[in-house]
């Protein structure tokens, strides 16, 4: 998979935009691509090149990113990012297409939670009574 057919894939997924938020030049090979929420603007994906590899940042379920990381040398803890709930996955090392889809799609779903819960007592604009 080359950089563009990533950026497909998660733009893929509904209410999602891709940013450019730390290189003017979006062709560039240093240029990180971001891909995010429309509704929240919370990130999911980190796209850019590091050595001559592409690469991707995923948050990933704590429980699974160490087993990830033992089964599959292309998967580190994750590069400039909370180690612990984020991995990076070189995406053309050894995981397989299916399971880098698969790891985009949950790391979209972490991110984007359902609406938050209202909270209770005094609302903005009433008075308790």
């Amino acid at each position: 998979m080359n950089r563009p057919e990533l950026i497909r894939c998660c733009l893929s997924y509904p209410q999602v935009y891709e940013d450019y938020p730390f290189d003017e030049d979006r062709h560039s090979a240093a240029a990180w691509t971001v891909m995010r929420h429309k509704n929240n603007q919370k990130s999911f994906a980190f796209i850019f090149e590091r050595q001559g590899s592409l690469l991707v940042n995923l948050k990933c379920d704590p429980l699974d990113a160490d087993l990830l990381r033992q089964a599959f040398s292309a998967i580190t803890p994750a590069y400039h990012m909370n180690k612990r709930h984020w991995n990076t996955v070189a995406v053309n090392g050894d995981v397989p297409a299916d399971l880098l889809r698969q790891l985009i799609s949950s790391s979209y779903a972490l991110t984007d939670p359902p609406g938050k819960p209202l909270r209770r007592g005094r609302r903005k604009g009433r008075a308790q009574g």
